[in-house]
């Protein structure tokens, strides 16, 4: 008995819907691997390692220019409310992702002429703090998979453990800077890597909210605690 073609219709963008949704996921997990690859790399001071990492950094942004274009193509399927939000929250995410990617590469870069100065034990504050935005990335994925707003609204509110380490390791930083001047270049380094770590905790969040948008629609967020103090210090 032949299918009727609603049905084939159907099961195309069903198809199409998770292939985007794969799509994602892979992207989330290659920027996760990305930042921890980056944070090995300051650790281990390996220049061409982190060479790789910077190089690796281009397919990131290839998967993110798929999936726009896949994108378009459910767009413009006419597609109900519910898959519209899918829609508009795989846009929003994508672009966090490849911003998690960029400040990844970018903690790689500046590894390179941190190498060139002896190596600061902050180094292991930063990885501490890394691998809290590693398990940030994972997990706000994990939420976009099972369009888990209890997990989603957990990360949102884990931030404020990320911005408390980076405050903490800033506060370290200028520290040790004021006591000893040679310290001043690769302590500013590290000061600029802190920040692109801390940054991925912020679009995590990002993720996070659009996770709520995608399941809930228009509902209020409720408030978010912000820790970051290093503005004031």
């Amino acid at each position: 008995m032949a299918i009727p073609m609603h049905e084939h219709i159907v099961k195309s963008y069903d198809d199409e819907q998770k292939r985007l949704l794969d799509e994602t996921l892979r992207m989330g997990e290659m920027a996760a691997a990305q930042l921890e690859a980056a944070l090995d790399v300051v650790q281990r001071r390996d220049d061409k390692a982190a060479e790789r990492i910077i190089a690796n950094d281009v397919a990131i942004d290839a998967l993110e220019q798929e999936i726009s274009h896949d994108v378009m193509k459910l767009a413009l399927r006419g597609p109900m409310a519910r898959d519209l939000r899918e829609i508009l929250a795989a846009v929003r995410i994508a672009s966090d992702i490849e911003r998690i990617g960029d400040y990844a590469a970018n903690v790689a870069k500046r590894s390179r002429t941190l190498n060139q100065s002896p190596a600061l034990p902050h180094i292991a504050g930063l990885h501490a703090l890394g691998m809290l935005a590693v398990a940030q990335v994972r997990d706000v994925m994990a939420a976009y998979r099972d369009s888990d707003v209890e997990l989603a609204q957990r990360v949102r509110a884990r931030d404020a453990e990320i911005d408390v380490a980076y405050t903490g390791l800033f506060r370290e930083l200028l520290t040790y800077m004021m006591e000893d001047a040679r310290a001043i270049t690769p302590c500013t380094h590290l000061l600029f890597m802190a920040k692109n770590v801390e940054r991925i905790g912020d679009h995590a969040t990002n993720i996070a909210e659009n996770i709520w948008f995608l399941v809930k629609g228009e509902l209020a967020l409720p408030p978010r605690e912000k820790r970051d103090e290093s503005s004031t210090l």
